[in-house]
């Protein structure tokens, strides 16, 4: 792999294909191995607390798996042979939160890709917030068939 880590925003765009506002990884602080580990930023102003909920704002669980599947997609990536594909959240197995993740949170993740075969792969992503365990979730990928 030849990224400089810490992988700002810059490099993570580069990488994948998501954007604002379903870009939620801000920063990838290690990768190698089919691991990697990196962060979300959680701010008040995004546009899921306006109504999840308003008078007492938690980000969805679905996003925490969204920025873990997100992270995961880096994972695969810096393997040269996934460089450039499209890898796609297939499914989810035994999500379960823990925790609550509110504005001014620092959501750390890390996913650890345990397999991968052919065009398809899983993973284990826990997801914490200032040390505790707020979410974790079996993670599976598919890998499109054209290139991104």
């Amino acid at each position: 792999m030849d990224w400089n880590l810490p992988l700002g925003i810059d490099e993570i765009r580069a990488i994948l294909p998501h954007r604002y506002p379903f870009l939620l990884v801000d920063r990838v602080t290690e990768v190698s191995g089919g691991r990697a580990v990196g962060y979300k930023l959680v701010t008040a102003n995004e546009p899921h607390f306006q109504g999840h909920f308003p008078s007492y704002p938690i980000m969805p669980g679905v996003l925490i798996i969204e920025a873990m599947a997100q992270l995961g997609g880096v994972a695969i990536l810096s393997d040269p042979a996934y460089r450039g594909k499209r890898p796609l959240l297939a499914g989810v197995d035994g999500a379960r939160f823990r925790g609550e993740v509110r504005p001014g949170d620092r959501l750390d993740m890390e996913v650890v890709i345990d397999r991968m075969k052919g065009r398809m792969g899983r993973g284990t992503g826990k997801a914490h917030v200032d040390g505790k365990l707020v979410a974790e979730a079996t993670i599976l990928f598919a890998i499109a068939e054209s290139e991104a």
